[in-house]
Order: C-alpha cells, then structure tokens, then sequence
C-alpha cells in the first residue's frame, strides 16, 4: 500500500497537543483500578484491611482518600499512591 500525496503532506505538519476533555476524582479512579483489576468491592475491602462501606465511599468522594488509605489501596492495584491521590495530573503543567 502507497502513502497519497496528501497523507505524506499532512504528517509533514506539525500536530497540535490535544486537551483532556475529561477529568478524573480520586474515587472515580478508584473505580476505574478495581474494576481493571476485577476485584469487587468486599474483595478490595478485605485485601486491603479496610470496610467494604469505606471503599464505596472513597469510590463515591463521600470522603477523602488520605495517603495511608492510598498507600494500602495502591499496593493491592498495582500502581504508585499518587495515581490515586492525584488522577488529574499534568507534569507538562508544572515544569518550571
């Protein structure tokens, strides 16, 4: 298969960075690992040490998330603390 003229033309501009159209709470990302991680609720609750009313109430923003809780919750996600504590993150944002 051939690249046409107009292809090669337009990968020849520059791109501009798209925007996020949409942002995250701690407890929708919340959300979002357990259920990549196909855990319920009861499962997180109970790998994690913490109530299972606890968890749906961080996963709802009822109340706030805290390093400890996000500690303990990110060790059985898989993932590093701040992507709970900070979903919404921009590095390019705040390059000095």
């Amino acid at each position: 298969m051939t690249t046409g003229r107009k292809t090669k033309q337009a990968l020849n501009q520059e791109f501009i960075k798209s925007k996020p159209t949409a942002s995250l709470t701690p407890g929708q990302m919340l959300t979002i690992l357990r259920q990549k991680n196909e855990l319920s609720q009861t499962q997180l609750a109970n790998a994690t040490k913490l109530a299972q009313s606890t968890i749906s109430s961080l996963e709802s923003d009822r109340i706030k998330l805290g390093v400890e809780r996000a500690r303990a919750l990110a060790k059985v996600l898989h993932v590093h603390p701040a992507v709970l504590l900070f979903p919404d993150w921009n590095e390019s944002e705040w390059v000095a």
